[in-house]
């Protein structure tokens, strides 16, 4: 297998914790965002949609997004589980594992791509360029707000994200909020469940920045 990533990027970093979580040795390959590497016909012909991470399988197929990759080496290398043991367990961490992509995730997304100079005409991922919005990027620094609300509250009751365990959830929620970070949007002040969970799974060996 070949792993293209790209070390300052928060998408591969999930699957970058996943695989180090399960111990797992994958050839990685860098892939340059910041001089838009990932927009040149070489790697337009591994990802057409001009993306990391990509997982490339021993027969060539391409997994394209961290989920797919995630689902992928689960089913490979099953142990240790970080996506569920039974239909319960999975529905709930899956649950958990959309809430930190699309309420976390996503809207520090918007910040970033809608504000940072770098991203100028590249307000979204993939081969087309799109201008930017300033007021997308306001709307995703209330949604980051109530990210951390809804966060802090759930940790005042689970140890973990989905439940007295760590699992995919916690790498999606962990990345979406040192990604936070980026955009000047930090654990708030009071927001100790949160801020214990975060220095407790940080301190993982496999969470690595």
């Amino acid at each position: 297998m070949k792993f293209y990533d790209c070390g300052t990027a928060p998408s591969p970093r999930r699957v970058r914790i996943f695989i180090a979580e399960k111990d797992l040795d994958i050839d990685t390959i860098e892939v340059d965002l910041r001089n838009r590497e990932q927009l040149d016909d070489a790697f337009g012909a591994i990802n057409p949609h001009r993306t990391v991470p990509v997982l490339e399988l021993d027969d060539g197929a391409r997994l394209w997004d961290s989920n797919s990759i995630c689902l992928y080496l689960e089913e490979r290398f099953p142990e240790p589980n970080l996506m569920g043991r039974d239909a319960t367990e999975k529905g709930v961490i899956g649950t958990w594992n959309r809430f930190a992509e699309w309420d976390g995730f996503a809207p520090v997304g918007e910040v970033l791509r809608n504000t940072a100079k770098g991203f100028r005409n590249r307000a979204l991922t993939g081969p087309v360029d799109h201008a930017q919005i300033p007021e997308m990027a306001d709307r995703g620094r209330r949604r980051i707000a109530h990210f951390f609300t809804v966060l802090d509250a759930r940790l005042g009751d689970s140890a973990y994200v989905a439940g007295d365990r760590f699992t995919i959830a916690d790498i999606t929620a962990i990345v979406a909020v040192d990604f936070a970070a980026r955009v000047d949007e930090s654990i708030p002040d009071g927001a100790g469940n949160l801020t214990a969970w975060h220095d407790r799974v940080s301190a993982r060996p496999g969470v690595v920045p």
